[in-house]
This record gives structure tokens, C-alpha cells and sequence, in this order.
């Protein structure tokens, strides 16, 4: 495998990885399963909403207010692996 392919499909996954891990943070703080006063769960969340945020960001004031549901993460990582297959097929394209 090319070593460009393999940097841009782990980038990738970690990021969905980053995406997944803030929206399960955000739900169990949300249902008091965790403590945001606690440091290092602040410290972890602040991280998690710093990474993924500028991301997110956008997505969200494109989508209607759904009530209380966001789902932006979701059309995020839809996105994401979108554009990781669409990487390896254009590559796949240009090796041929």
C-alpha cells in the first residue's frame, strides 16, 4: 500500500474514532454518568470539543433544529468515509 494512502486512511479513522468517542463523553455527561467537574473528564471533554468542533460547526448550521437530537456527527463520518473511498479511487484511478 502506498504510504501516502495508509497516513490519509489512519488520519481518517482516528478522527471518526475522536468524532464517536466526544458524542458518547457528551451523552454520558448529559445523563449525569459522569462528572464534568471532575479534571480530568474536563480536561477530556474540552480536548474532544477543541478537535472536533471546527468540523462540526459548520455541519450544524446547515441542519434544521431537530429539537434536542444532533446529529452532525453522524453526516460527518458519512462524509469522511466518503472521502476515504473516494481517495483510494482516484488513486486507483491515476496507479492504472
Amino acid at each position: 500500500m502506498n504510504p501516502f494512502l495508509w497516513l490519509v486512511d489512519t488520519l481518517i479513522t482516528l478522527y471518526i474514532y475522536i468524532l464517536i468517542a466526544a458524542a458518547v463523553l457528551s451523552w454520558l455527561i448529559a445523563f449525569n454518568v459522569v462528572n464534568a467537574r471532575n479534571p480530568i473528564v474536563s480536561n477530556i471533554g474540552e480536548f474532544l470539543y477543541r478537535v472536533t468542533e471546527p468540523a462540526l460547526r459548520p455541519i450544524r448550521n446547515m441542519l434544521p433544529n431537530l429539537g434536542g437530537i444532533d446529529v452532525s456527527p453522524v453526516i460527518l463520518i458519512i462524509l469522511l468515509l466518503f472521502l476515504r473511498q473516494l481517495i483510494f479511487w482516484l488513486y486507483l484511478r491515476i496507479a492504472v
